[in-house]
């Protein structure tokens, strides 16, 4: 499976996976109880520093950023046109904040890492009889497919581009599909193999 990590190491790197996951999601959630658009606004604003300040790391992201960027737009031309503009701005905002931190974090930390911290933080479950390390597999694998989705997107609209010159649009989303279901389906085959060893 594809993977938007990038190996071009920044100082975001070197922090360990499990600070990454706390320090973000807590901001992720801080983005749901700020109501004020300017407070929004600056949150932000800091999203984009810290996304910048990883450098040549974001390269392989862009399209994703600019595809975030546009859904954000469309957010708030929808409520504008629902004569909401500054509710469509406060949810743009929110969108665009948690969208930067979670791109970050792929970029940055090996799946393998999340893995561990879901294993760690899920341990206590063991003693009611939960099967942690499949739950933490489960999560891991969830954001893992998340990720090869849009790498695959992208992929697939590189080679559309070449070949016609113009974005390839909603006459992606067919081939796009397969090609899901067919890593699905590989990935499904691979751990059933290895999980009945």
């Amino acid at each position: 499976m594809g993977s938007l990590y990038s190996e071009q190491t920044t100082w975001l790197h070197r922090v360990p996976a499990a600070i990454k996951l706390i320090f973000f999601a807590l901001l992720g959630v801080l983005q749901f109880l700020l109501t004020s658009p300017t407070v929004l606004m600056g949150s932000a604003l800091a999203c984009c520093m810290l996304f910048a300040s990883l450098g040549r790391a974001v390269y392989p992201a862009r399209k994703l950023v600019i595809s975030v960027l546009l859904a954000g737009l469309l957010i708030m031309v929808f409520h504008a046109w629902m004569s909401q503009p500054m509710l469509g701005v406060v949810s743009a905002m929110r969108l665009f904040s948690a969208a930067l931190l979670g791109i970050a974090l792929t970029l940055t930390t090996r799946s393998r890492d999340l893995l561990s911290v879901f294993e760690r933080v899920l341990s206590p479950l063991q003693r009611v009889g939960i099967r942690t390390e499949r739950l933490a597999l489960q999560l891991a694998m969830m954001l893992r497919f998340a990720e090869h989705f849009f790498v695959v997107w992208k992929r697939l609209d590189d080679a559309y581009r070449i070949r016609t010159g113009k974005a390839g649009g909603l006459k992606l989303l067919a081939p796009l599909t397969i090609k899901m279901l067919i890593s699905a389906r590989h990935v499904a085959d691979t751990l059933e193999l290895r999980l009945g060893e």
